[in-house]
């Protein structure tokens, strides 16, 4: 038995996506900054895409700018930034690498969580001011899956430092969230293909209101001068044909997936000793209360155990899972966001996400349940 339980990590590929891509990886290749007609179907197709992404996110498909995925989208909206000439950077403790890195080369600041993972919008309003160009705070964590209050920092940016953008990486969120509605207020959203459905390498970040951004690769004119280089005609119409079917499909796979992320992590509460989840609270009658999370993320930390180790035989016994961000040697490093919401470098060591997409089934819930207590038994003795 097989039990891929590493969604957040990449998506297996939507089959609406594998359709859509198929004919432009074979008859139609044409380059769509062509002007005959093979060209000119190569374009309608993307132009097409482009209408159905910003349908999917909310914006006005001027608003869309196709990149080589999240990473990307991410840097172009941060250092994009800080090259068409804004203030200072900030952004939260706990954001993906490509924001975190990006803010950190600009000299940027970096603001508080708590132990929940919630930005501290406390902390937040101390650092604001008219210095600031942008404010960068992701939509959902791609580790623990907390939301962040996005509608929230947006206000407090607005009003506190007007000349700012307000940047969401919403990689981890689509298809869990209404990211149209939840990130109505950013001017600037990251989301990435492979993340929902669709092909790797490719991604988009949404640019509103006429946002000035300086580009950060330098070319050709394509993406009104945002993004030069030609453009993945497959890749753009396969993430356009997935980002649909996840959200079209949100309102049914969300109920279904929390069903079996609580029935995984309550089961293994229940059955192995010393686990804690991470960015839960006891709600009524102690019952966990995950309403601050997504419905995929199930992230726990499991004592006595070391990660590393966990995951060679989870890998064994057919689980797919992951732990913290993995550095150049190859070694678990520990993570950034786990110590940022105050737990130590031990306990971060000790920690397991196990993250769930619109394909788990019970089936694969059954057999973590059924491996992972002998596992963790074999390591603790």
């Amino acid at each position: 038995m097989q039990a891929y339980l590493d969604h957040a990590a990449t998506t297996p590929l939507r089959p609406e996506a594998l359709a859509a891509m198929l004919p432009y990886l074979t008859e139609h290749f044409g380059n769509p900054s062509g002007s005959h007609a093979v060209a000119r179907r190569a374009r309608t197709a993307v132009d097409e895409a482009r209408d159905e992404v910003a349908a999917c996110l909310g914006c006005e498909p001027g608003e869309v700018v196709f990149t080589a995925g999240g990473t990307e989208s991410d840097n172009l909206a941060v250092l994009g930034a800080h090259a068409a000439g804004r203030g200072t950077v900030v952004c939260s403790a706990v954001e993906h690498h490509a924001v975190r890195n990006a803010c950190a080369a600009l000299g940027g600041t970096v603001v508080s969580v708590r132990p929940s993972g919630v930005v501290d919008l406390e902390a937040l309003a101390g650092v604001l001011g008219p210095d600031v160009g942008l404010v960068s705070v992701m939509l959902v964590n791609n580790e623990v899956g907390t939301v962040q209050p996005v509608r929230d920092v947006a206000a407090m940016v607005h009003q506190r430092a007007p000349g700012a953008l307000v940047h969401t990486d919403a990689v981890a969120a689509v298809g869990w969230l209404d990211v149209a509605e939840a990130a109505a207020d950013a001017d600037l959203v990251s989301v990435s293909a492979h993340k929902f459905g669709g092909p790797k390498g490719m991604g988009a970040l949404v640019v509103r209101g006429g946002a000035s951004l300086g580009p950060v690769l330098h070319g050709g004119a394509q993406e009104r001068g945002r993004r030069p280089g030609t453009h993945d005609v497959a890749g753009i119409v396969g993430m356009a044909a997935a980002l649909r079917a996840a959200t079209d499909g949100r309102v049914d796979a969300v109920p279904r997936v929390a069903v079996l992320r609580d029935r995984l992590a309550d089961g293994l509460r229940a059955t192995v000793d010393g686990i804690g989840e991470t960015a839960v609270h006891a709600g009524v009658g102690g019952v966990a209360d995950r309403v601050a999370k997504v419905a995929a993320s199930c992230h726990l930390c499991v004592a006595g155990v070391d990660q590393e180790e966990l995951l060679v035989l989870l890998d064994d016994a057919g689980v797919g899972a992951s732990a913290g961000a993995a550095c150049a040697s190859g070694a678990v490093e520990p993570s950034h966001v786990l110590l940022a919401m105050g737990l130590t470098v031990a306990e971060a060591r000790t920690a397991v996400r196990f993250s769930l997409g619109p394909t788990t089934t019970a089936g694969e819930i059954d057999h973590v349940l059924g491996v992972m207590p002998k596992i963790v038994e074999r390591l603790r003795a």
